[in-house]
């Protein structure tokens, strides 16, 4: 307990010292609830021409700042350009810390009445996201994994030889691509 109250103090000064502040417990489980209910709100709110989600990235400290105001301006400005009639909900938290960095959950919904696909609009701008969050130092994922959504990206921010390894060892625990089916290579690489 002695060294929790240490680790909590030292956390506490260097936001003090950072123009942080600390927003306690409470905060930190309601945006856990929030992460675990945006799921069921997505969907109600589909009904309501509103599309929202939660994608995360990491990235070193000296890149955090940066990289959550421009994406935020990003996600913004491509909003504009693509013809959201309404003010786009951008927000972003810092989950989890460690000593090179930090992972760092972004929220972004917008209400699609009035656009011909709203769909196609809302990836085509979350795509416009993570391309700013790796040109900012972020990384592709942090917890969530690549998957489908994300592997366009794989060849950007993987060598060949660290996409090789990954391809042999799937294939050679996973013979027959059952386990994240096609999630990190297609059927003819099998």
């Amino acid at each position: 307990m002695k060294n929790v109250a240490s680790q909590e103090a030292h956390i506490n000064s260097l936001a003090s010292k950072y123009k942080g502040l600390s927003a306690g417990e409470e905060a930190g489980s309601r945006g856990y609830l929030l992460t675990f209910l945006i799921a069921y709100l997505r969907d109600v709110g589909l009904d309501f021409h509103v599309m929202a989600e939660s994608f995360e990235t990491s990235c070193p400290w000296d890149r955090v700042i940066d990289l959550c105001r421009n994406v935020r301006t990003r996600i913004l400005n491509e909003c504009k350009m693509k013809g959201v009639h309404y003010k786009a909900f951008v927000s972003y938290r810092v989950t989890q810390l460690y000593d090179g960095g930090a992972c760092i959950y972004f929220y972004f919904g917008f209400n699609g009445r009035g656009l011909t696909d709203p769909l196609a609009v809302y990836e085509e701008i979350e795509t416009a996201a993570r391309d700013e969050i790796l040109e900012n130092g972020g990384s592709l994922s942090h917890h969530h994994g690549v998957g489908k959504l994300r592997s366009r990206w794989l060849k950007d921010v993987v060598s060949d030889i660290g996409l090789g390894m990954v391809h042999a060892a799937k294939n050679y625990i996973d013979p027959k691509n059952i386990f994240g089916i096609n999630n990190l290579q297609q059927p003819s690489k099998l």
